[in-house]
């Protein structure tokens, strides 16, 4: 928005709409030659159109590719964050400590050991959590067709043998009776 713009109030008293704005012939693709502000080759639109210049939003919202972080991951995630960049930080402070000789180059490497140590928990630490949340409910299992379909054959296979199983058992806890023929 130019200074002329920002010094003029719309006319309707409320905030400037930015769909008002849009030239339509740039919203629908089409494109204004090189040097002219408002007016393309062949436009016969309404002289308004050529006053307002075209808003380009800041930005555009695509769909997000992965799901969030279920809250637990995403704490330990944070924790583990901080941890290791404050590790980093007083690593560095030990460096320049003791390229500088300063006495407390000593005790900073020493936090630099012991914190590189609680970095590392806290990337295990989210490692194991993810894992924990997975196998608690976080993830279904969804096998392949070809899988589903296999166990579907065996689960039908073994209930049809034992069927076949209860049958032989009934006619034989009946002593034969009932039966016409004998194998």
């Amino acid at each position: 928005m130019g200074t002329a713009e920002r010094r003029k109030a719309p006319e309707d008293g409320g905030a400037v709409r930015p769909e008002k704005l849009r030239d339509p012939q740039v919203a629908e693709g089409g494109m204004r030659p090189h040097g002219s502000p408002g007016k393309s080759t062949g436009d016969a639109g309404p002289a308004r159109a050529e006053e307002q210049p075209y808003y380009r939003p800041l930005w555009v919202e695509e769909p997000a590719r992965r799901r969030r972080l279920p809250d637990p991951v995403r704490t330990a995630a944070v924790r583990a964050v901080l941890l290791i960049s404050v590790t980093l930080i007083q690593a560095m402070v030990a460096f320049l400590c003791t390229m500088a000789g300063s006495w407390l180059a000593f005790p900073m490497v020493i936090s630099s050991v012991a914190s590189t140590v609680v970095a590392t928990w806290g990337a295990v630490d989210v490692w194991v959590t993810r894992q924990v949340w997975n196998q608690r409910g976080g993830v279904v299992s969804e096998p392949s067709s070809t899988a589903r379909a296999l166990r579907r054959e065996r689960r039908a296979a073994r209930r049809a043998a034992q069927a076949v199983e209860r049958e032989r058992e009934r006619i034989r806890r009946r002593g034969g009776a009932g039966q016409l023929s004998h194998p």
